[in-house]
């Protein structure tokens, strides 16, 4: 069975539990343990799919079609494990699987109360795959004292003495604020933090804390006295240049150090860090720059495009070089904008749901043709970049999306992107109306496409046919534009493995330009950047004149 691992915070939020969750995760397999992480959330979402990217950030998507928080994404690129279903669950889905069993009557007609019935659904939750690795890490979302929280803690209290002595610890995260005024680093709040914890029965093993100030020996005494840690159990955590640092920061620091000590594993395997000293030469041994431009509608919150920015890193790794990514506003090249286009060596089009700004990424898409700038257009990207072609190629200039029909209640645009009704998962078919339910209602997960042979696509994946990306969306482009759009010159690369669905488009005439329906960002690693970002940064440095 698996050891357990639980990862809080305190003082304030914010600190960085998911990306110490993910690094520590890294340096347990750098010692050759098998890991799996997961994220408790508190709030009443069932989960993050309906949230508006400048509430919560990026929906992460996993490739069992699971929408999820963003701190999963951070945890697949520090392990390379993929993410799963039964890795997130929040206060949302845990009250709704307990009333949807009450309304069943499993219960037998008990009183449903938060204990037991709320933190048994979360221990089930808990234990799911335990015996499939040697760590589970799993990370509490918000911060200790959130009323919304306390039924996590008490099911955490619970979990831990149900199992056997020895297989479950703590591992808290807390501020060290520094005043100014009187050069001192006070560890109060931490001390109020573990007290907190403490009045609901749990108490940490290892505490993480952060601080902008080196932590003097006497300040970490001072906390492991006053919050009964060990001494070599608290832990700094500095802010870094980058977060791909983080392994071996926190290694420096003894981390997984102390926490193979509480687990009392000894002598511990020693650590094979070659992976993450590879990714550091990779990043600070860069050779030149490329200047991107991301072309959004959530500009403002650079959380909801945060896949998008690690994936253009791992592709300036793949090719050792420094990517350097401007969020431009999309609305801001609508009419006469396409000049803050001038100067970048490439254009990233990403994702995102209605009408607003879609003009100007029609127009960073056009830009991008007509100036042969190497362009990547993702999901929204790609049906900006068909919509672009079937107006000013192919004599169509009411194209639009069916999407904006809706949201507007009337019709306006020729729709050669419409609302998907029913398409191919595995061995059955899934429909859809207009009118369903938005959350958990799109076309999500893993989906393969198939290839043209010769095509661009296909290079950058090796000479691959057949290539399997995750997908969240609810619109596709519409197949019987095909004839009409290839006529013009856009050609349709890739599609679903029946033929009805576009997955990519690219031009044949232009160095370096597609646009795919899926999600290729979710899939990328420091260590095993995703292919076509490592090709469009690769097409970004010929423009840029770096090869």
């Amino acid at each position: 069975m698996a050891r357990y691992i639980f990862i809080t915070g305190g003082v304030v939020s914010s600190l960085g539990k998911g990306l110490a969750s993910a690094a520590l995760g890294a340096l347990l397999q750098a010692r050759g343990f098998t890991v799996r992480l997961r994220k408790l959330d508190p709030y009443l979402n069932v989960d993050p799919g309906t949230m508006s990217p400048f509430e919560h950030g990026e929906v992460f998507v996993t490739d069992d079609g699971a929408e999820t928080d963003l701190d999963l994404g951070h945890y697949e690129r520090f392990t390379g494990v993929a993410a799963r279903r039964t890795d997130s669950i929040s206060s949302g889905r845990v009250y709704s699987n307990v009333l949807e069993k009450e309304r069943r009557g499993e219960y037998l007609g008990k009183t449903i109360q938060v204990i037991p019935h709320v933190t048994n659904e979360i221990k089930d939750f808990l234990a799911i795959g335990d015996d499939e690795v040697d760590f589970m890490l799993c990370e509490i979302g918000g911060t200790v004292g959130d009323i919304e929280g306390l039924p996590f803690f008490e099911a955490i209290r619970q979990f831990t003495h149900e199992r056997p002595r020895g297989e479950c610890i703590l591992m808290h995260l807390t501020l060290l604020p520094y005043l100014a005024a009187s050069g001192e680093l006070k560890t109060k709040p931490t001390q109020h933090s573990v007290k907190e914890l403490q009045s609901i029965g749990l108490a940490p093993d290892v505490l993480v804390c952060r601080s902008e100030h080196p932590i003097p020996e006497k300040e970490r005494a001072k906390i492991a006295l006053f919050c009964n840690v060990r001494p070599d159990s608290v832990i700094p955590a500095y802010d870094l240049k980058t977060i791909y640092e983080a392994p071996m920061a926190y290694h420096r620091a003894g981390l997984d150090r102390a926490v193979l000590d509480a687990f009392a594993i000894s002598p511990a395997p020693r650590p094979d860090l070659s992976r993450w000293e590879d990714v550091m030469d990779r990043l600070y041994n860069a050779e030149g720059q490329v200047n991107i431009a991301i072309v959004g509608k959530y500009v403002q919150l650079e959380d909801a495009y945060k896949s998008i920015s690690e994936a253009l890193t791992h592709g300036g790794m793949a090719n050792k070089v420094r990517v350097k990514a401007d969020w431009v506003d999309s609305e801001q090249l609508e009419g006469e904008g396409a000049h803050l286009l001038d100067g970048y060596h490439g254009i990233i089009v990403p994702g995102g749901f209605g009408e607003r700004g879609t003009e100007g990424m029609v127009t960073a898409a056009r830009y991008a043709r007509e100036k042969k700038v190497p362009y990547l257009g993702i999901c929204l990207g790609m049906q900006m970049a068909v919509i672009e072609a079937a107006r000013n190629l192919a004599s169509m200039p009411d194209a639009g999306s069916e999407e904006f029909d809706h949201e507007a209640g009337k019709t306006r645009f020729t729709p050669v992107v419409y609302h998907l009704k029913e398409w191919v998962q595995g061995n059955y078919t899934v429909q859809r109306k207009v009118g369903d339910d938005k959350g958990g209602t799109m076309r999500l997960g893993a989906y393969t496409a198939v290839l043209a042979e010769g095509s661009r696509i296909s290079d950058v994946y090796g000479g691959a046919l057949e290539i399997e990306d995750r997908h969240r969306h609810r619109y596709e482009v519409d197949g019987t534009y095909r004839a009409q759009l290839e006529d013009a010159g856009l050609r349709f690369s890739g599609m679903s493995p029946d033929g009805k669905l576009p997955e990519v488009v690219e031009y044949s005439d232009h160095p370096w330009f597609i646009g795919v329906q899926s999600h290729p960002e979710l899939k990328s690693k420091p260590f095993a950047p995703a292919p076509l970002f490592a090709g469009f940064v690769r097409a970004a440095m010929e423009e840029g004149r770096l090869v």
